[in-house]
């Protein structure tokens, strides 16, 4: 169902008239975001399905979960012994996540003026990459084995409070500017939105997961249209070693260790850590290893689709949200939905095309110590 979300209960509820779902082996339903538009309406496209599916005919499409270094988290994390042993609170400092967009919002102006960034990308995408980066090994890859581990992250998450939500959201939306040399028009200009329009195109948010693993790491989530560059990345920033025994003038350069893992527009994985410079005197300076998809595999990569496609014809559900994780995500969120929903920004459109987002997003992080850093391949 690539179709408008308007139309999923009535076509849904005519395949289960039809008899066409009667075959609980062989009859699947594909299901395009946006599951719900919150907590509420999720839950209920969730029954309705469930009085025609069993969720294991239900495969709800993320594709971003297709595409190849989101899957290689999994065997970067559990395939290696090198790196489970530091992915917790104990040496992780901060984790960040952005999926950033060139583009404007073309000609979906209708679907965005309903949705929005925290909508339309947080609630799926991005709380799916931070499931896959934070989740606990798993017994085994038995697709329901690993969707309890997303789950449970989810459920961890740290409920933000309506009176917390201007301490742990920001939005923005995009006004007039440059890309790539050429002016742009602002949001409220382009085809079908509101010329009043005070849906957010940029939401960046802090959360915390409450268990042993991750207690007090902050996890920064961001996301915008009309940005200064088109990529997805996470990154991984360790803390500083317990006792600096080298000179001050050694250390002028000095970076935290980090682990990039990049999505596009190119996929790979970078580790950035300290070496001595070439030289008489001890001088250390950051330096990378890195893994690119592009030069090591000459065969191509699948697209996402044909991925998901596949496994949805093998009745291989590891990839796909279950309808616990769906509304998991969807709670996670509500308090800032709701208060953002309650209270419109006056303060629209708040960054130029072609930049990095609202000066807000800076400060939420910075207050922390930290600053939005972005490594690309």
């Amino acid at each position: 169902m690539a179709v408008p979300p308007n139309s999923f209960e009535e076509i849904a509820r005519k395949i289960g008239a039809s008899g066409l779902a009667k075959n609980k082996l062989q009859s699947r339903i594909v299901i395009e975001k946006p599951f719900g538009h919150d907590l509420e309406s999720a839950r209920h496209l969730n029954n309705l399905l469930h009085t025609i599916f069993d969720e294991s005919q239900i495969y709800r499409i993320d594709h971003y979960l297709g595409k190849e270094t989101v899957q290689n988290i999994l065997a970067f994390r559990f395939a290696n012994a090198l790196f489970e042993p530091i992915w917790n609170r104990n040496y992780i400092e901060s984790v960040q996540i952005t999926v950033a967009e060139q583009l404007g919002v073309e000609n979906r102006g209708n679907y965005y003026e309903t949705a929005g960034a925290l909508r339309d990308m947080i609630q799926n995408h991005l709380l799916q990459l931070l499931c896959l980066i934070t989740m606990e090994p798993p017994v085994s890859f038995d697709a329901n084995e690993i969707r309890n581990r997303k789950v449970d992250v989810l459920n961890a998450l740290r409920k933000i409070r309506p009176d917390e939500v201007h301490q742990y959201a920001v939005r923005g939306q995009y006004g007039a500017g440059w890309i790539k040399g050429k002016k742009v028009i602002g949001y409220r200009k382009e085809p079908d939105v509101n010329k009043d329009s005070v849906k957010e195109t940029f939401a960046a948010i802090k959360l915390f997961i409450d268990n042993w693993r991750w207690q007090g790491v902050p996890f920064y989530l961001r996301t915008g249209k009309r940005m200064n560059e088109t990529i997805s990345v996470i990154t991984i920033q360790f803390k500083p070693v317990p006792h600096q025994s080298f000179p001050a003038e050694a250390t002028g350069n000095w970076q935290p260790n980090r682990i990039v893992l990049s999505i596009q527009p190119h996929m790979g994985i970078r580790m950035n850590f300290q070496a001595k410079r070439p030289g008489l005197k001890m001088v250390l300076y950051p330096v990378d290893m890195q893994f690119n998809y592009d030069e090591s595999y000459t065969s191509g990569t699948p697209e996402a689709y044909e991925t998901l496609l596949l496994d949805i014809m093998e009745g291989d559900s590891t990839l796909f949200m279950r309808a616990d994780q769906v509304e998991a995500a969807w709670n996670a969120l509500m308090p800032i939905i709701n208060s953002w929903d309650a209270n419109p920004s006056v303060h629209f459109p708040n960054y130029e095309a072609g930049t990095q987002g609202p000066e807000d997003a800076e400060a939420l992080i910075a207050k922390d110590g930290h600053s939005w850093v972005v490594m690309p391949l």
